[in-house]
């Protein structure tokens, strides 16, 4: 006869979720709680505070980053839960903080039932996931992973002039350099979904394989002005039906790439963007995104070729790359633990990819790292409706603690 597993507390699950949502609750119960922002000070105060009456040893790095940690009887590398407690503006109330709450009540679970863990077990609050107030997103964890320059970061200053170092200490929350994380036996980023694919497959639990590579450009279109009503067609150089012309060959040769691959024109600006004046310049950003670092270059290099395309309405195009990424793959034994675990449970699972940036991206460059998804209502996130069911937050965080227990076994 197969033992019973040991489950969370549900209800409790659901009530601390909910009570992190009161810190910046919106009217559409949403959440607004940006980084270093009084809402997040109360909450960092209420995380806080929830541990050290748990009996955890709260420390913070120089970057505002959160450790609780649950002493275990040997002296290893912690097995660490978590993920961030700031949301953008008008967000959701499970983004970020869900991974939290789930490293919160797996230890306040393993408390309950006596365990004394071999391997401490650390539930982690990295600051500034978001990047709404001060860009770039996932700061704390790239300047952790050496990804981006302290020094450079301190001077990131929001919509008011504030800098991210003075907000910091403006908080109360700069703690010190020797307190950041260096090493872990683990650690294990649970998130919503924030996409639609589980809830359309019915599925209750991602295990998520890789962050996926991505390359993101502007693209520039220029032209002639001249007099809409006066200059015949045959004569213009339009730049916006030359835009136009390009977006329609982009689709067709992205389109054919893989159907896996995801692109998007986000930002289009149109210039002088007069009723009465022809089109001189059109600026616009395309990004891709896939998993494989093959197709990924296949679009640089069809990108970066644009501009030698033949002539295009008389127009000239400029193609520059904003930024890129590799795709990050996740250690593949935490990901056969997690996948262990849900099947273990009797949940519906699936292997997949993460479209978004989370901190486990970085933070996998030094700690061997996964990603657990539950379903995301509609896949809607970063919005007032984002929504995932208790019953689905509360099996992802028994897959969680399912797996903490398997790794403490070890």
């Amino acid at each position: 006869m197969q033992k019973q597993k040991l489950l969370i507390n549900g209800e409790r699950l659901r009530e601390e979720l909910e009570r992190f949502a009161d810190f910046g609750r919106t009217e559409k119960n949403g959440v607004t709680r940006l980084a270093l922002s009084d809402e997040d000070r109360r909450a960092r105060d209420y995380f806080r505070f929830c541990c050290e009456e748990l009996g955890l040893d709260v420390k913070v790095d120089d970057l505002g980053c959160m450790y609780a940690t649950l002493e275990g009887t040997e002296n290893k590398p912690p097995i660490l839960i978590g993920s961030h407690l700031d949301s953008v503006k008008k967000g959701g109330r499970f983004d970020g903080v869900l991974g939290v709450v789930a490293g919160l009540e797996v230890v306040r679970t393993i408390i309950d039932h006596n365990i004394t863990p071999k391997v401490p077990i650390t539930v982690v609050n990295f600051t500034n996931e978001e990047g709404a107030r001060f860009e770039p997103s996932m700061m704390a964890s790239g300047i952790l992973a050496g990804k981006f320059e302290k020094s450079v970061m301190l001077q990131k200053k929001d919509s008011d002039g504030i800098t991210f170092g003075e907000a910091l200490k403006g908080i109360g929350y700069e703690g010190q350099v020797e307190n950041r994380l260096k090493e872990a036996t683990a650690l294990l980023e649970m998130h919503i979904e924030q996409g639609p694919i589980l809830e359309s497959e019915a599925l209750s639990i991602g295990v998520v394989e890789c962050v996926v590579g991505m390359a993101c450009y502007e693209i520039e279109v220029t032209g002639e002005s001249d007099h809409a009503g006066t200059t015949p067609m045959n004569m213009r150089k339009d730049a916006l039906f030359a835009t136009n012309n390009l977006i329609n060959e982009i689709r067709s040769y992205l389109g054919s790439l893989d159907q896996e691959l995801v692109y998007t024109i986000g930002r289009v600006n149109v210039y002088p963007s007069i009723h009465t004046v022809i089109p001189n310049k059109v600026v616009f950003t395309l990004e891709a995104r896939h998993k494989d670092m093959g197709i990924v270059n296949n679009v640089k290099e069809f990108i970066e070729a644009l501009p030698k395309l033949e002539e295009n309405e008389g127009c000239e195009i400029k193609a520059t790359k904003l930024w890129d990424r590799d795709t990050v793959w996740f250690e593949p034994e935490l990901c056969n633990l997690l996948e262990q675990s849900a099947k273990s449970l009797g949940y519906s699972h699936k292997r997949m990819v993460s479209g978004a940036g989370h901190d486990a991206q970085f933070i996998a460059s030094y700690v061997p790292t996964t990603m657990l998804f539950v379903p995301s209502k509609n896949g809607k996130s970063h919005c007032e409706e984002e929504l995932t069911t208790w019953e689905e937050c509360e099996k992802g965080v028994n897959v969680i603690l399912d797996t903490v227990l398997n790794l403490l076994s070890k």
